[in-house]
């Protein structure tokens, strides 16, 4: 029988770098400052690339779909963020930003038979994404989808990693973690160093009282590491985030999820060769590429 749940991680290990260009690629910094976005810090653009799908949104809006952002960082961009460019020239400039980055990435490969088939595949499994209860998967997916393969692959790769992404924050919620404590928990178990953390912009003061609510749930030590409670309170919340995600790559098959792997496969290559993402970060996801699935 196959692992549907288990193709859903691994795919998203293949996807997520391939949507991740978007923040970090220098043609979308190029974009973000011709409409007018600080470039010097990071944060106005992204909160703006990614929440612009849910158009003229809010703090509150945005806070809750950034899950792991404290609500202050939040209030910081937006909806200040709005007032330098309509959601509507954001989505524009951050497909011309995408486009640039994968173009320059691929070269000629933009064109390969193959990117085309990957891309086809994915926009299947995007399609098939149900998005009821997953506002950031739902507002993608509602976006006119690109006629370029490369563009329509990096759509249906945003679409999936939100689906993925809005499924964690239940699975986080059924697990009772708040936004501080779904960081907390997850530095408690060296996913990361500790210092990536900070850019979620939660106090010293938060993160420790946070720390000390998971200690009394026996999640965590007096110093702050993952107890054997607290690890499989992590591994459950992952194994719930896959299962709640696997439903795209059901309607795949195994035979089609092998496919888009392999299609996929010079675009992840390129990302990672052009060293694009940072070599840590909070997603968890790889910096190395992954096995095929089998």
């Amino acid at each position: 029988m196959t692992d549907f749940p288990g193709l859903a991680r691994s795919t998203w290990h293949r996807l997520e770098p391939v949507h991740a260009t978007l923040y970090f690629a220098p043609e979308a910094t190029a974009e973000a400052a011709a409409l007018g976005y600080d470039t010097t810090d990071r944060w106005p653009a992204y909160f703006a690339w990614r929440a612009a799908p849910l158009g003229r949104a809010g703090a509150g809006l945005v806070t809750a779909t950034h899950f792991s952002f404290s609500p202050a960082t939040v209030a910081r961009h937006v909806p200040a963020t709005w007032d330098t460019a309509s959601p509507e020239a954001v989505l524009a400039a951050r497909l011309r930003a995408v486009d640039r980055a994968l173009r320059a990435l691929l070269g000629d490969g933009v064109h390969d038979p193959a990117l085309a088939e990957a891309a086809h595949l994915a926009r299947t499994a995007a399609e098939a994404a149900h998005p009821a209860g997953r506002p950031l998967a739902a507002a993608n997916a509602a976006l006119p989808w690109p006629d370029a393969p490369h563009l329509a692959l990096w759509h249906a790769a945003t679409v999936l990693r939100e689906h993925r992404g809005d499924g964690h924050l239940a699975a986080l919620l059924a697990a009772g973690l708040d936004g501080c404590e779904a960081l907390v928990s997850f530095a408690a178990i060296d996913a990361a160093p500790l210092s990536a953390f900070a850019s979620r912009g939660w106090t010293e003061q938060e993160w420790t009282a946070a720390r000390d609510r998971l200690a009394e749930r026996g999640w965590v030590d007096a110093d702050g590491r993952a107890t054997e409670r607290g690890r499989h309170g992590r591994e459950e919340i992952e194994r719930l985030t896959d299962e709640l995600a696997a439903a795209p790559y059901r309607e795949l098959g195994t035979d089609g999820c092998t496919r888009l792997a392999q299609g996929a496969e010079p675009l992840l290559g390129a990302v990672l060769a052009a060293g694009l993402l940072p070599r840590s970060s909070t997603l968890g996801i790889l910096t190395v590429r992954p096995p095929a699935p089998r």
